[in-house]
């Protein structure tokens, strides 16, 4: 089993100490990767509901810094030598979706292919007013970036021509130092899921029992047959409370069985008092006697 350190971009390592400081203890603890999120402006007051509470509010203060991701990332990349990378999510169809796939390939350049492009579709209306994009059309302008950006690192003289974005005999590089960037859908929907079963390399929802896990990874394998592609080739990642209870090693093998190759850990563990202690501990309590199963 691996372990992702999430909401990494947040708290106390969104200074340039804090967050070298985190990507080097992630490292140095065994974690396999650490993950970002995003968002571009933080509306005042918005009547979208955040997913992720029951109170349908994003945790932390109006005005709470949140890092560009990629931006983030790059700094830690040149603290770090083996974590990978991830994005847990950006909000893709927010973004020109050429512009992020040079600004993806650079940073996966010069991380040496360490970076997995975590995507979304987006929750928060206000936001997308705020950006000038259509909120209703997010989910089928995801799909066009999706294949925008895979064409621009597949080659040069690339074209592509999609419902939002269209171009012919047109190069960007540097191209991605593997040949292409791992794409990772999130959310916790059942299009999310079909939407990584049709175009992802992996699916990560945001929220969900084991039960609601099973139901969400069926959709994924079934529509990935469906579509002719591998089922078994999209990594899958989740969380479990229980790694954080008595039975750690039972919850992760919980996820295991449910094919689930990365569990998840919050990065505002690691928040309080020293990060290496925190990282410490985990590693001892949950990483090492979790190394094995899967």
């Amino acid at each position: 089993m691996k372990f992702g350190l999430m909401f990494a971009n947040t708290g106390p390592f969104v200074t340039p100490d804090g967050a070298a400081e985190l990507g080097q203890v992630a490292e140095q603890s065994g974690f396999e990767s650490i993950w970002t999120v995003e968002h571009v402006i933080w509306p005042s007051d918005y009547d979208s509901a955040y997913p992720y509470s029951e109170d349908g509010k994003m945790p932390g203060r109006f005005g709470t810094p949140i890092p560009d991701p990629l931006i983030w990332l790059a700094f830690v990349a040149a603290t770090t030598s083996t974590v990978r990378l991830a994005t847990g999510i950006v909000i893709l169809p927010q973004r020109n979706p050429l512009v992020t796939a040079k600004a993806c390939a650079t940073l996966d350049v010069l991380s040496n292919g360490r970076l997995d492009l975590g995507i979304g579709v987006g929750w928060l209306e206000e936001e997308f007013d705020a950006l000038g994009v259509p909120f209703a059309e997010r989910g089928a302008r995801t799909d066009d970036y999706v294949a925008a950006m895979r064409a621009l690192w597949a080659g040069d003289e690339a074209d592509h021509d999609g419902p939002f974005t269209s171009f012919t005999n047109v190069s960007s590089n540097p191209k991605p130092a593997k040949g292409s960037i791992p794409i990772v859908v999130g959310g916790h929907s059942k299009a999310a899921a079909r939407r990584a079963g049709r175009l992802g390399d992996g699916f990560f929802p945001g929220k969900g029992s084991p039960e609601e896990l099973a139901e969400m990874f069926d959709v994924v394998r079934q529509t990935a047959a469906d579509a002719d592609r591998d089922p078994d080739a999209i990594e899958l990642t989740a969380g479990h409370p229980g790694l954080f209870g008595n039975d750690p090693v039972g919850a992760a093998q919980e996820l295991a069985e449910l094919g689930v190759a990365r569990s998840i850990v919050p990065g505002f563990l690691l928040a309080k008092g020293s990060a290496a202690e925190r990282a410490g501990e985990l590693a001892e309590r949950i990483l090492r006697p979790c190394a094995d199963i899967g």
